[in-house]
């Protein structure tokens, strides 16, 4: 799948500081990632670290959090990690998958998950 980027934006726990950033669409990486001095910048604080597995099989320790991840007027609580400050930004699958989104590598953009089924 070719990659392409998505506006999301992201703010706080109390829904005060925000900002729409562009993210890379990357649905095999389990959460999303944001430039820590971002995620400063917005008032959100890390509660705790873990240990993730990168795709080229090299481990990295994170710091991660909670913030509002909001696409297309919908919004979802999610984690984030504290990626490198010159890090791009990436949407990852936990974000994608609770605001009910797929990805569509043909027309390269998201587009509504169907999740029930009556």
């Amino acid at each position: 799948m070719g990659t392409f980027s998505w506006s999301v934006r992201i703010s706080n726990m109390d829904g005060g500081e925000s900002r729409e950033i562009e993210a890379e669409v990357d649905s095999s990486a389990a959460f999303t990632t944001v430039p820590a001095r971002l995620l400063r910048e917005f008032g959100i604080a890390p509660s705790g670290r873990k240990r993730f597995a990168q795709a080229d099989g090299r481990w990295i320790d994170r710091a991660f959090g909670q913030a509002w991840a909001s696409i297309n007027g919908e919004s979802v609580v999610t984690v984030v990690l504290f990626g490198d400050d010159n890090d791009p930004a990436l949407l990852g699958a936990y974000t994608l998958e609770g605001l009910c989104l797929a990805v569509d590598p043909v027309g390269r953009r998201l587009v509504p998950m169907e999740v029930f089924r009556l």
